[in-house]
């Protein structure tokens, strides 16, 4: 009994035994098959993506070509536009030098002149050879260490370079024709002067206090930095400062209209406080120097006469006071001539006290300066005259001008400098 019920014990164990070896064995195989499914699927899934990673670097590198092929392009076409602006700067630069016609003092080493006698004719303001020609012979003597032999020298090479004989008109009216003028910011007031502030003259503004002398300057200030086709000149200012006027605050708000850098704009505009008429002249000596080394379009002088009233009072010195400016207008008209600058000074007024009473009574207000401001304003100077109007409407008269007919114009002092009037 115990053996038979071993036996079924040992059989029922076998069978649970190959039962559990064959579902095993199905399992497996089953795996297998699942497992050699999701295998090709893998390897599909294996090849999709390396090809697209190798796509997404195919098309990496092609962006990359053009890329770089873009950048040589661009680099390429860089150099042409600056072979092409060093090749105008340099047509601008002859253009200049013709217009200008001015030749700078250092090229005197090359006729024997020496370097350290150079710089003593720089330092008593002898900065081109324009200058050195305009001059009278006892100034050039007058300098410390020049012997009159060697200041002759000096004045027969500069006499071969500047041209001071006769000349015919259509010469002089072809050469008028390439002055520059600059531009006022009033359409009107600048239809009055014939287009704008001419280069190469000395205009004169005079009025009194509240007439808008120094905001003109201001605009003009900004206004000639522009290029030519806009009204400016494409130069620097060089402003000198007599009254304490000068604002830096107005420049900005007239560079703001023409959408203009502000720091560029006030860096090139070179600023001096005056403080006595001595100092006023040596400023003109450096303002030689200064523009025979870079490009200045316009010469502010705020005021030209303030100082002299000051330092020369009475009637007693009277005539050095008179004989000091007409050496300063010569100045000034010389710095025109040498480098073809707009020189703009602006002038008080005083009243006439036997102007005539009633119908008869003329203009009660002229410019101070006497008879050298008028004989410099007959020869090459326009001479305006600025008084009040409406509100901030200030009214320009043309003075006194050697081609201009005398006329009115009216213009607004607006927060963005000089403007025409508006309704």
């Amino acid at each position: 009994m115990f053996h038979r019920i071993f036996l079924f014990n040992l059989r029922k164990t076998k069978l649970k035994c190959d039962f559990t070896r064959n579902y095993r064995a199905a399992a497996f195989d089953a795996g297998n098959v699942q497992h050699s499914v999701f295998s090709f699927e893998f390897i599909f899934a294996r090849l999709l993506f390396l090809f697209l990673r190798v796509r997404s670097t195919c098309l990496r590198m092609a962006q990359r070509q053009k890329e770089k092929e873009k950048q040589k392009a661009s680099a390429s076409a860089s150099a042409s536009v600056s072979a092409v602006t060093e090749e105008a700067s340099k047509s601008v630069a002859v253009e200049e030098d013709d217009v200008n016609s001015y030749t700078v003092v250092d090229k005197l080493e090359q006729f024997g002149i020496s370097a350290a006698d150079i710089r003593k004719l720089k330092e008593a303001g002898f900065c081109t050879f324009e200058a050195i020609a305009y001059a009278p012979r006892k100034e050039l003597y007058a300098i410390k260490g020049i012997s009159e032999q060697k200041a002759e020298k000096i004045f027969a090479e500069a006499a071969k370079l500047v041209p001071m004989g006769f000349t015919t008109a259509s010469e002089v009216h072809v050469k008028r024709s390439e002055i520059i003028q600059i531009g006022t910011g009033s359409r009107e007031l600048d239809r009055l002067l014939g287009g704008g502030v001419e280069t190469g003259s000395i205009t004169e503004i005079f009025g009194e206090f509240r007439t808008g002398k120094s905001q003109l300057c201001h605009t003009l200030a900004v206004m000639c930095q522009l290029p030519v086709d806009m009204g400016g000149a494409e130069g620097k200012c060089l402003w000198i400062d007599t009254e304490g006027t000068f604002r830096p605050e107005r420049l900005l708000a007239v560079a703001e209209r023409h959408k203009l850098s502000p720091q560029d704009v006030l860096d090139n505009v070179v600023y001096a406080r005056c403080y006595n008429t001595d100092h006023q002249m040596q400023l003109l000596v450096q303002a030689s120097a200064m523009m025979a080394e870079s490009r200045y379009a316009l010469l502010v002088v705020d005021s030209a006469t303030s100082l002299f009233r000051t330092d020369f009072s009475g009637r007693g010195e009277l005539a050095s006071r008179q004989m000091m400016l007409a050496k300063y207008l010569r100045m000034l008209l010389k710095l025109s001539d040498e480098f073809g600058v707009a020189v703009v000074i602006t002038n008080q007024v005083v009243s006439q006290v036997d102007a005539g009473c009633g119908m008869f009574q003329g203009e009660t207000k002229k410019p101070i300066g006497g008879n050298i401001m008028a004989h410099a304003s007959t020869t090459r100077q326009l001479a305006l005259y600025l008084r009040k109007g409406r509100g901030e409407a200030r009214i320009c008269k043309i003075y006194d001008s050697p081609c201009l007919p005398e006329s009115e114009a009216m213009f607004a002092i607006t927060t963005h400098g000089i403007d025409d009037v508006t309704d």
